[in-house]
């Protein structure tokens, strides 16, 4: 298993934002849009990430924005589309992606990182702390999680 920044391996771009679009529902081209100005601009925010398994196959992901569709604009950046392809859950990979990206995040002096989320002791197990409830764009509340970046 490798994690991948995508910035850095942008021969992926395609794949992962279909791959992307299929777990959220999202059209393709708005996480190839966000990902192409991750490659280009090479601005810390946004980024994404891709996790290959040994035969090359993307096998979870996740990404960082701005903000991720929600009230608390100061709040940022976000932890976004955290998604692990179901044959490979409870084998920690997802608590290795969020722990790359803390350290990847902390390597251009971000300090804090923020999701959102309606899992309940998920994050807590993986580091994260409940900072409180936002509303999102859709008027539902969810529970804001927080995290130092590892440095």
């Amino acid at each position: 298993m490798q994690i991948l920044r995508l910035s850095d391996h942008p021969q992926y771009k395609e794949k992962v934002a279909h791959w992307f679009s299929e777990k959220w529902q999202i059209p393709a081209e708005a996480y190839l849009d966000s990902i192409q100005i991750s490659i280009k601009q090479k601005h810390v925010i946004p980024q994404w990430y891709a996790v290959l398994d040994e035969n090359n196959r993307l096998i979870a992901g996740a990404g960082v924005i701005d903000n991720d569709f929600h009230e608390r604009k100061d709040l940022t950046p976000n932890l976004c589309a955290l998604f692990v392809e179901e044959k490979y859950r409870n084998q920690s990979i997802a608590k290795k992606i969020l722990d790359f990206v803390r350290q990847d995040l902390s390597n251009y002096g971000i300090k804090k990182l923020y999701l959102i989320t309606d899992h309940t002791e998920f994050y807590e197990k993986c580091g994260w702390q409940f900072l409180t409830m936002v509303k999102d764009d859709d008027g539902e509340m969810l529970r804001m999680y927080v995290a130092d970046t590892l440095q």
